[in-house]
């Protein structure tokens, strides 16, 4: 391993997907005036969340039910998004050093003529919807006519993506990804939308579940970025749920995908029995896929509240250091079922960790890269490394 910061050996790097701690100054620009992922849903439904508690969760921001530690356990602060946009790729890439200029574009209307035309005539096949939508609600309502015509369901939502929706028995997976291999070359320049997504599901007309199957495939990531320089210096990188699509793999020594947030739990604590330094970085994808994204309030805390009840599980040992955040918000309270434009709450932990220290509110999200990337010696184009400020010694 590099030299870096040596008293600190392994981070386990958790992204709460979409779990957002109150609107930036500029959510209402965006539709977003009033969203607070945390602070709506304690407000509906009381949380019990005792573990981020202690840790300082309480302290970052009012919630309801989640008073302030008087002796927090770990160092404490939220991550303004520094980039334009509000979305999985966006939020993830600032993480890892990227601040973008411009958003990924956006198709509320759907995509034009010549883009799902150009599908159509690589694919073979005439697409059904090109609207926005939910992705449970369009594959209820197209699901049928895509059975009788074998017709691919095209769809995007808030978030800067192409989706295609098919039944598992009508176009095979692999046919399935390499027509969003297709989708992905011909959405360029302007229309370059930051990911495309394989989307499948099974059932009858009326009864049509997704599959675990789905498959990302985005934009690449610029060079330089927090994996890239850990590839450079030999750091064991160990990538959980959707990281290694959002990342391309760049970076990677192995990757996993979940099922569910169970399964991400699972296996992060097995790479923790398994790796013993360098980064494991996981996504928890419900809270966004699962309940945000559906206005599921109680299925939202719930996951929290399973969430919480698993990290005191972990095996935190000395060397490591345990960081949680989020990359975006998605209110389940409000009338949008979109990502909103939130602050992501950040918690830091671990023997190497002084607790209570307030990293108050950090400039961007690239400030978390910019902290592991010290940690392993290397240092990246964006954000101020945090290091100092919540080092023991």
């Amino acid at each position: 391993m590099s030299e870096g910061y040596s008293s600190v050996r392994r981070v386990i790097w958790i992204v709460l997907d979409s779990v957002g701690i109150g609107a930036m100054p500029d959510a209402a620009s965006y539709g977003d005036e009033g969203s607070n992922t945390l602070g709506n849903i304690a407000a509906r439904r009381p949380l019990q969340l005792p573990f981020m508690a202690q840790l300082g969760l309480g302290n970052i921001a009012p919630i309801a039910g989640i008073p302030a530690a008087a002796n927090p356990s770990g160092a404490f602060g939220k991550c303004t998004l520094a980039s334009p946009g509000k979305d999985t790729t966006t939020g993830h890439w600032e993480m890892a050093g990227i601040i973008l200029d411009k958003p990924f574009p956006l198709f509320p209307h759907g995509f034009p003529l010549e883009i799902t035309e150009a599908f159509e005539r690589q694919t073979g096949r005439k697409c059904l919807g090109n609207k926005a939508a939910s992705g449970t609600e369009i594959i209820q309502e197209l699901g049928g006519e895509h059975l009788r015509t074998g017709s691919p369901i095209v769809y995007t939502s808030a978030d800067s993506v192409f989706q295609v929706a098919a039944h598992e028995d009508v176009i095979p997976l692999p046919e399935l990804y390499q027509m969003c291999e297709k989708a992905r070359a011909i959405l360029s320049g302007p229309n370059e939308v930051g990911r495309v997504i394989a989307r499948l599901f099974t059932g009858s007309d009326g009864h049509f579940t997704r599959t675990p199957n789905r498959k990302d495939f985005a934009v690449p990531p610029p060079a330089g970025m927090l994996l890239d320089q850990l590839a450079e210096r030999k750091i064991s990188v160990q990538a959980i749920g959707k990281i290694a699509d959002i990342f391309l793999s760049r970076g990677i020594s192995c990757s996993s995908k979940t099922k569910d947030n169970c399964d991400g739990m699972r296996q992060t604590a097995e790479a923790m029995q398994r790796q013993k330094d360098g980064l494991i970085f996981t996504n928890l994808v419900d809270f966004d896929q699962q309940f945000g994204h559906r206005n599921d309030v109680e299925g939202y805390a719930a996951a929290l509240e399973a969430v919480d009840a698993w990290l005191p599980s972990l095996e935190i040992a000395e060397g490591d250091m345990l960081i949680l955040t989020a990359d975006h918000g998605c209110d389940p309270t409000t009338p949008s079922t979109d990502h909103s434009r939130e602050y992501t709450p950040l918690l830091v932990h671990g023997p190497s960790v002084r607790p209570g220290i307030n990293l108050g509110t950090r400039a961007t999200l690239a400030d978390i890269g910019q902290t592991v990337a010290e940690i392993f010696g290397a240092r990246l184009p964006a954000g101020t490394s945090f290091l100092q400020d919540v080092a023991k010694g």
